[in-house]
């Protein structure tokens, strides 16, 4: 990550490159190197008792409910969303994943990954990066991302479950098409959805704006975790308000304010 340039950087940076071109998604297989992989795990169970547990009825887009769109409009899907976070400003700034997100080496590296000049520290003082909680019997369900690319570092496996779904590339920055979302809510296009079993260590690069993508039930005793590290290839990306209760419990008062920033016209 730190020599950029060399055989094996440039060889990863294609990979992932590639694979980001095909599908949306890459995955940096045991990009956290052995010895540190106990340490990730305890780092994440040590901070999970302070994620915000919400238990709510949500749509894909996790906006407010619009009765003035149509019936078979996916926001009138109903969503349950069991799963939990932990929030950047509750994440010790010396934890291992704390200090991977704003390394000007690592963003250089995904930049590269990505095929943008540079890749932004979301501004949002919550979301930017965050620890993900699904516990036994819950899920995240089906969602877009705020942020263009998403990328998250499992730390800590579920017994069962807790398998990553996605549909590439299923809306864009110009259209909804609202039509092919609502046929895999109601597991009418089955064959799109990609599954994906993740192992901790995995490093996985995403194109979550415009990928609809869930989480499945994880089933047994041990809580799935998931480091995730939001960036933009635009400065000042704040989530809004609505979304930001949804996922922490509370605001602060960048939320909603003159710095939010979209890159899009989407729904959320």
């Amino acid at each position: 990550m730190h020599e950029p340039g060399t055989p094996r950087w440039s060889a990863a940076v294609r990979a992932a490159h590639d694979a980001l071109a095909g599908d949306g998604c890459a995955v940096l297989s045991g990009f956290v190197r052995a010895s540190f992989r106990d340490r990730l795990r305890a780092e994440g169970e040590q901070i999970a008792p302070l994620a915000h547990h919400e238990t709510r009825v949500v749509n894909v887009y996790n906006t407010e409910p619009d009765p003035a769109l149509p019936a078979d409009h996916p926001a009138r899907v109903p969503l349950e969303r069991g799963n939990a976070f932990v929030a950047r400003d509750r994440i010790p700034v010396t934890g291992l994943i704390h200090r991977l997100y704003p390394d000007p080496a690592f963003r250089a590296f995904l930049a590269a990954c990505v095929g943008v000049p540079e890749l932004h520290e979301l501004a949002d003082p919550l979301a930017g990066l965050c620890l993900n909680v699904v516990s036994g019997g819950r899920s995240h369900p089906w969602h877009f991302d705020t942020n263009e690319v998403a990328i998250s570092l499992l730390t800590r496996a579920p017994e069962q479950g807790g398998i990553f779904e996605y549909v590439p590339g299923i809306r864009s920055a110009g259209a909804e098409n609202t039509d092919e979302v609502a046929a895999v809510l109601a597991g009418e296009d089955a064959g799109r959805v990609r599954r994906l079993r993740l192992r901790p260590g995995d490093l996985q690069l995403f194109y979550g704006r415009y990928s609809l993508h869930r989480v499945t039930t994880v089933r047994g005793a041990t809580d799935r975790h998931t480091a995730i590290f939001s960036y933009s290839g635009r400065p000042g990306v704040i989530g809004s308000a609505e979304r930001t209760r949804q996922l922490f419990g509370r605001t602060l008062p960048a939320h909603g304010g003159p710095r939010s920033v979209r890159v899009d016209g989407l729904m959320d």
